[in-house]
């Protein structure tokens, strides 16, 4: 069964970089984005390398073997009876390429595939998909200046409030970690997607009030957050899964030491 959870957000885009609002247009990552997504995809691909050894016990064609003359051939038993294949790792990802790019750089790493979702899009923003914050206000300052106070001028303009992202994520994963397929072994499940729903998701998920202007903040791109699982505390079973937030806003080493929004110079 899934008991741990990481969600992490996809890298940037050409539209991040510009200040757009994307919602649920479709838009690639940049060249900075793609490396950010790099960046994140490596330290995770380390944090989780245990992974690679449970997708090699069970597809042992994946085990690189040398050639007749060989002294010895590769052992597939040593990956078997390794702890690591005792557990899964499970990569799901919203149906939105720049979310699918961020998940193949690090499910590619370890041999995993991705699964893909639509029910872990974006936040629809509406009328205001495509547009900078100046445009909206320039259209709308008091229906801006409400939805940044989180008081729902922007449902006007049919963008989702973050009541239903929030309602919409965890039902999604509600749903995910309920899947049979997953009923048989210890699991933990990357969930790549996007800044406002992982924000409202996880907010639904343990339980805060979505639209507080006390709420979690943003996510930065590419940057993770983790949520353990507890089905009992204490022996006692809980009734229903309890979600707790384990991190939040993690991200690759590099990140505290480069320019993280913009990239290295030599990607300019």
């Amino acid at each position: 069964m899934i008991d741990e959870v990481v969600m992490l957000r996809h890298g940037r885009t050409a539209y991040n970089q510009a200040g757009r609002l994307q919602g649920q247009i479709d838009v690639p990552l940049d060249i900075v984005g793609q490396w950010q997504a790099d960046m994140a995809g490596l330290t995770l691909a380390q944090c989780y390398y245990w992974a690679k050894i449970g997708v090699v016990a069970r597809e042992p064609d994946r085990l690189a073997q040398p050639g007749p003359d060989a002294a010895e051939r590769s052992d597939i038993d040593e990956y078997r009876n390794a702890s690591a294949a005792r557990r899964r790792m499970a990569v799901i990802s919203s149906d939105l390429f720049r979310a699918q790019q961020t998940a193949h750089a690090f499910a590619d790493l370890l041999g995993l595939t991705v699964e893909v979702d639509p029910r872990l899009r974006e936040r629809s923003f509406g009328q205001w998909e495509g547009l900078t914050r100046d445009q909206i206000r320039a259209i709308d300052e008091d229906a801006y200046a409400s939805w940044r106070r989180h008081e729902g001028g922007e449902l006007a303009y049919g963008v989702e409030s973050r009541e239903a992202t929030g309602r919409r994520g965890a039902e999604a994963m509600r749903a995910i970690i309920d899947d049979h397929r997953y009923a048989d072994e210890p699991t933990t499940l990357m969930v790549v997607g996007h800044g406002s729903w992982i924000a409202a998701t996880i907010e639904t998920l343990i339980g805060m009030q979505v639209n507080s202007l006390d709420n979690l903040g943003r996510i930065r791109n590419a940057f993770w957050s983790r949520l353990s699982i507890l089905r009992d505390m204490n022996g006692v079973a809980t009734g229903r899964p309890v979600w707790q937030l384990e991190a939040f806003n993690e991200s690759a080493p590099i990140a505290r030491h480069v320019d993280w929004e913009n990239g290295p110079e030599w990607l300019r």
